[in-house]
């Protein structure tokens, strides 16, 4: 098993006669750093989006960026979210005529759109879905279709997830998808069918096109809630997910539901978060609180994957991993106050 090391640009200049980028670039946020995303624009390489932790009404949403001239990850805008976000994500086109626009969720889903010198962010919309009353019922999470970005789902505490149509700024359709808490929402490839988790320990599979009905593709162990799901858009067979006080990621094969094809233990401490790689169908990286972030590689499914085969060692439990689509050798993560970016 490998692992990252901060290896010294200095030296490396010196030895090919060339600047090279570091493999490490650390950003220190005013906050403890929670919600994380990249951007996927190509004139805007290495920007990310991340959101405060803090227990108060008031929070923030910041917009940092690699500054090639200065070799640090700096702040382009900063702007306030109330609520911790409990997730961000920008918009998954590269093309125009789409806007720069970046989502979160908290106690609704808002969009917000940033200025083209990426130094100003102004909110676009806030979406809600139950206008008859003042009080709301949290979003804990949400996800943008990559293939239609019209398209994104939510998930709430109230039971239930919504399919948003983001030009028209309403929601299309609103379902009770499990029997307690929903804590995650994605999308397979594809415009129509999602996977949701949650508080009642099952992992559900709905198809737009056919709402009357769901598919229970996976039950936890005395039903221990399910925090997270990840959807593999290289091989859609396959979702990843995580248990709440849980070590460990369980894979499922959706042409082989209710038992997992393979289970992956090797992290010392609760799993927070997990992604598969853009690039490629075979590689999911975890992250959790034992500091660690782990790239596995699945490619010998079914047999058992023992270890990872890449490691990194944070400072502190680490909150959120993300990985990059538009530069897929770099992974972030946010743990403490620090978001960093790592190369793999």
């Amino acid at each position: 098993m490998s692992s990252l090391q901060n290896n010294d640009p200095a030296q490396r200049e010196e030895e090919t006669g060339s600047p090279t980028r570091k493999e490490i670039y650390t950003y220190e946020a005013p906050w403890n750093a929670y919600a994380l995303s990249w951007s996927v624009l190509r004139d805007k390489p290495f920007r990310l989006a991340t959101g405060s932790f803090i227990q108060e009404y008031s929070n923030k949403i910041e917009l940092i960026q690699l500054n090639d001239e200065k070799n640090i990850m700096e702040r382009r805008a900063s702007f306030n979210h109330p609520y911790p976000a409990t997730k961000v994500m920008f918009l998954p086109e590269q093309q125009s005529p789409w806007p720069d626009i970046v989502a979160t969720t908290g106690d609704y889903l808002r969009l917000w759109e940033i200025a083209p010198d990426s130094r100003s962010v102004t909110m676009k919309a806030c979406l809600n879905n139950n206008k008859k009353t003042d009080f709301c019922a949290p979003l804990t999470s949400f996800d943008w279709n990559s293939d239609d970005p019209r398209i994104v789902g939510t998930s709430s505490i109230d039971t239930t997830c919504s399919i948003w149509d983001i030009c028209a700024e309403k929601a299309t359709t609103q379902l009770i998808a499990h029997d307690k808490e929903v804590y995650d929402i994605a999308f397979a490839k594809g415009t129509d069918v999602f996977g949701s988790v949650g508080a009642d320990g099952s992992v559900r599979v709905f198809d737009l096109r056919s709402l009357e009905h769901s598919t229970i593709m996976y039950e936890s162990p005395d039903f221990q809630p399910i925090l997270r799901i990840a959807w593999n858009k290289q091989d859609p067979n396959y979702i990843g997910v995580a248990l709440i006080d849980s070590t460990s990621i369980y894979v499922l094969d959706v042409r082989v539901p209710s038992v997992p094809v393979s289970v992956l233990n090797n992290h010392q401490g609760v799993v927070n978060s997990l992604q598969w790689a853009p690039h490629s169908s075979c590689h999911i990286c975890s992250a959790g609180d034992d500091s660690q972030a782990l790239i596995w590689d699945l490619s010998a499914m079914p047999k058992p994957i023992e270890d990872p085969i890449l490691a990194y060692s944070a400072e502190e439990e680490i909150n959120t991993l993300q990985w990059s689509s538009l530069q897929p050798d770099w992974i972030a993560i946010a743990y403490g106050k620090k978001v960093q970016i790592l190369r793999v």
